[in-house]
């Protein structure tokens, strides 16, 4: 079997570090990405033929792909389908392609190099950055838990009539069935997210294809597609909005680790296969993400649009606004505006799936930035409750306080967040895949380099443009203003 020195000596095109083994004399080696499923999973070799390799790699994009579609992702796009209808679908498309390009740039980091993101950050870049880098992802990750819990949360009050405090005391216990998860292996955890992810994909093939009231023009739906449209009032405004909470910061930390589970040989052909197949998953996977989230807008065009609200079986006026609770507005109004109970029932148990699949990966992304930038070790099951206490505990406080009212501006705040961490996890993922020195012959080619630095730059524009009336809405919600 060839090694990465090998490689490195006949081809003299190698990257300087290759799965750890660099000049300082094997520090990294005895930290590796999640240890405990690290090259868990074997990887026939080519005489397996295209789908017995491609089969052997499917999984870890998939695992990744549900931090695009969670609770997160709804509001804004029940939201843009509700106030444009199918307007915004070129957005959710663009946002989703961007993705795609990151999604594929963490992945190639990690096969090369075998250090996941924060690991590269940590040896590559000087030491004082680790701590204030460290800190930040954590908070990014609390914020995407906080989402995530108040998703599941929400689902559960809705369907089962659980004041919304308890429900989100419930989602803390699901510390338990991660920990279960975790002891069984990679393999588990990607067929319990598959079998989540799928619950998600029915519920919203049911909604669009199967219940007449909300079967779309397909015809209308591409136009919008291949017309873009930001000129109508408050458009820009609810596209960035879109983009922001589509890339996620934790999940290009989490796939340069996944991508590590797999066992492969580290020459030459080996690493040029791995890099096939898992830009083959991301594409995949982040495409069947951009169905559920276009699911989700074009069912809130169908529904929506148009509407000032609706007066429910119970007496109560709904309005609808801007600043609604849009994922408790569908879930209340869809059964009474469809006239079948079903179309609510599926709409909550597809956000209670959305936000467990969600919480599953938010846990090992904490882990896997814990230990790439500061080396420290901790229990899954210490580091599940650390995380989900941090992310409940202010949520109870300010749920308590001021009543279910306050679900919407949570979920703005942990968006917020989110949009000011990003670019911390961009710039040095472009920077080191782009780069000879880092990733020899396997660094990104100019399609993709382009591709990446452009997503990264007009993310960023479009946080810093919108940052302002973020802050303040976050400053609102902090302050009860």
């Amino acid at each position: 079997m060839s090694t990465p020195d090998d490689a490195r000596k006949t081809t003299g095109k190698g990257p300087e570090t290759v799965h750890g083994l660099d000049g300082a004399h094997g520090e990294h080696a005895n930290h590796m990405s999640l240890a405990e499923v690290h090259e868990s999973v074997s990887v026939p070799g080519s005489g397996t033929g295209f789908w017995g390799q491609w089969k052997a790699f499917t999984g870890p994009a998939l695992l990744v792909s549900v931090g695009y579609m969670d609770p997160g992702n709804w509001g804004t796009d029940l939201q843009g389908g509700a106030q444009f209808k199918f307007g915004l679908l070129w957005v959710v498309a663009l946002a989703s392609l961007m993705a795609i390009f990151l999604q594929v740039l963490a992945a190639r980091l990690g096969v090369v190099a075998g250090k996941d993101l924060a690991q590269s950050c940590r040896e590559w870049y000087p030491r004082w950055t680790r701590l204030p880098n460290w800190f930040f992802c954590e908070t990014a990750i609390i914020a995407t838990d906080l989402a995530e819990a108040l998703g599941s949360a929400v689902a559960i009050n809705l369907l089962f009539h659980i004041p919304l405090i308890w429900a989100l005391l419930i989602t803390a216990f699901d510390v338990l069935f991660l920990l279960a998860l975790q002891r069984t292996g990679m393999r588990s955890i990607e067929a319990i997210v598959t079998m989540l992810v799928g619950t998600i994909a029915l519920c919203y093939f049911i909604e669009i294809f199967i219940i007449p009231q909300t079967q779309p023009s397909f015809l209308e739906m591409a136009r919008a597609l291949v017309s873009p449209d930001i000129a109508r009032n408050g458009m820009l405004v609810m596209a960035i909005g879109i983009i922001g909470a589509t890339v996620m910061p934790h999940n290009l930390y989490l796939h340069s680790a996944l991508v590590q589970s797999r066992k492969f040989q580290k020459d030459e052909a080996s690493i040029t296969a791995a890099i096939k197949f898992n830009t083959i998953d991301s594409a995949l996977a982040l495409t069947l993400a951009f169905f559920v989230n276009a699911a989700i807008l074009v069912l809130a065009g169908m529904v929506f649009f148009g509407k000032q609200g609706l007066t429910l079986p119970s007496g109560e006026l709904v309005a609808f606004s801007p600043d609604s609770d849009w994922i408790t507005i569908a879930y209340l109004t869809l059964a009474p505006l469809l006239g079948t109970a079903l179309a609510s029932t599926l709409f909550g148990v597809a956000l209670l799936a959305s936000g467990q699949s969600s919480t599953i990966t938010g846990t090992l992304a904490g882990q896997v930035v814990m230990e790439g930038f500061m080396q420290w070790r901790l229990q899954p099951a210490v580091r599940r409750v650390i995380t989900r206490l941090l992310a409940i505990v202010p949520a109870i406080v300010i749920i308590a306080v001021r009543g279910n009212t306050s679900v919407t501006e949570l979920i703005v705040l942990s968006q917020v967040v989110l949009a000011m961490q990003l670019p911390f996890a961009m710039f040095p993922l472009l920077h080191f895949t782009s780069s000879r020195k880092r990733m020899g012959m396997w660094r990104s080619g100019w399609f993709l380099t382009i591709a990446g630095w452009g997503s990264a730059i007009l993310i960023t524009a479009l946080d810093i443009y919108g940052l302002p009336d973020s802050l303040k809405a976050a400053w609102q919600v902090l302050t009860g203003g």
